[in-house]
C-alpha cells in the first residue's frame, strides 16, 4: 500500500513538473516571438507600396504610401525599434530627431535607402546623440497625407536600456 501511495505521489510530482515546464516553455516562446518581432520591425515597416496621386498644393503628382495590413495593424501601437539617430538641421533638441534603420552614410537622405527606413521621433526626455545604434520604444503613427512629413513617426519615445 505504501508503494502505491509513493508511486501516485511521484506521478503527481512528474505531472506538476511537466505542466510547469510546458508553461515556462510557452512563456519563453512568447518572449522569443516578441523579441523577433521587435528585431524585424524595420522589415515589417518596409511592407509598403506607393501610388501616384495629384497634390493640389504642389501642382503635380507625388508618391503616396500605401501601407500593408501588417503595417496598418501597428498604427497607434507601442513598438520597440533599433536604429540610428540622424542629425538633421531644423530639429532643435535631442527630443526631436530623425531615426533610421541605417547609419548616417546609408540612410534615406544620404544613401540609397527608401523613405520607409526613417521616422520622425518625439521623445519624452532628451536622448543624447550617438553614432552607435540605440533601441527606442514609443507609439507609432502612420502618415500618408502630409508630404511635408515622413511616412512614419513615433511619439512618447523613451530609450530602452541595454
Amino acid at each position: 500500500m505504501k508503494k502505491i501511495i509513493i508511486a501516485i505521489a511521484c506521478l503527481f510530482l512528474v505531472a506538476a513538473f511537466t505542466v510547469d515546464v510546458q508553461a515556462q516553455s510557452k512563456a519563453d516562446a512568447k518572449k522569443e516571438s516578441k523579441a523577433k518581432k521587435d528585431k524585424n520591425i524595420w522589415k515589417t515597416l518596409g511592407k509598403i507600396t506607393f501610388k501616384k496621386q495629384y497634390d493640389e498644393l504642389m501642382g503635380f503628382k507625388v508618391d503616396v504610401p500605401v501601407f500593408s495590413k501588417e503595417v496598418q495593424d501597428l498604427d497607434g501601437k507601442e513598438i520597440t525599434v533599433k536604429g540610428y539617430i540622424i542629425p538633421v538641421e531644423g530639429y532643435k533638441n535631442h527630443k526631436e530627431f530623425v531615426f533610421s534603420a541605417f547609419p548616417y552614410n546609408m540612410c534615406f537622405f544620404c544613401g540609397g535607402a527608401g523613405p520607409e527606413t526613417v521616422m520622425e521621433v518625439t521623445a519624452l526626455e532628451a536622448i543624447k546623440y550617438t553614432a552607435e545604434p540605440i533601441t527606442i520604444k514609443g507609439k507609432l503613427q502612420l502618415n500618408s497625407g502630409d508630404i511635408n512629413k515622413l511616412i512614419y513617426s513615433m511619439t512618447e519615445v523613451r530609450m530602452v536600456k541595454k
